[in-house]
């Protein structure tokens, strides 16, 4: 892995975030798109960056929880050029941890098709008998 510093943080400029997401093919771009990063940055339980050495934001995750029972890591991507130095496994390890640390029971994330061997190394298995659903989609 090259080196990276990694950070939790509860703001950051806006571009950088719209970078990953575009990185991750996650982005709709709208009027609103934009104005939202900074509240959904600091409405997660933990916003995780990791910065290149000259301190631009190269990968993300977040968890989403109430800070007692469930927690969900999402948003995770990393920049195409770091891809594959394990930046994004150490983003996923640290807001595992950072949730166990905080005796969260039940730590879920919904895995992109053939990522899940990724998941599996740090702990992660299948949630056999249930299935993911989204609000408006058929």
């Amino acid at each position: 892995m090259r080196q990276a510093e990694f950070e939790a943080i509860t703001s950051a400029p806006i571009e950088e975030i719209v970078e990953l997401y575009k990185a991750a093919d996650w982005w709709q771009e709208s009027p609103e798109s934009r104005e939202i990063i900074p509240g959904m940055i600091r409405g997660s339980f933990c916003f995780m960056v990791a910065r290149s050495l000259d301190g631009r934001i190269i990968g993300m995750a977040r968890v989403i929880s109430d800070g007692h029972s469930d927690a969900y890591i999402q948003d995770v991507v990393v920049l195409d050029s770091y891809r594959g130095q394990g930046i994004g496994r150490e983003l996923v390890r640290r807001l595992t941890q950072f949730c166990v640390e905080r005796k969260i029971p039940w730590i879920g994330l919904v895995a992109e098709p053939g990522t899940q061997g990724l998941y599996e190394e740090l702990g992660y298995g299948p949630l056999v008998g249930y299935q993911p659903m989204l609000y408006g989609k058929r």
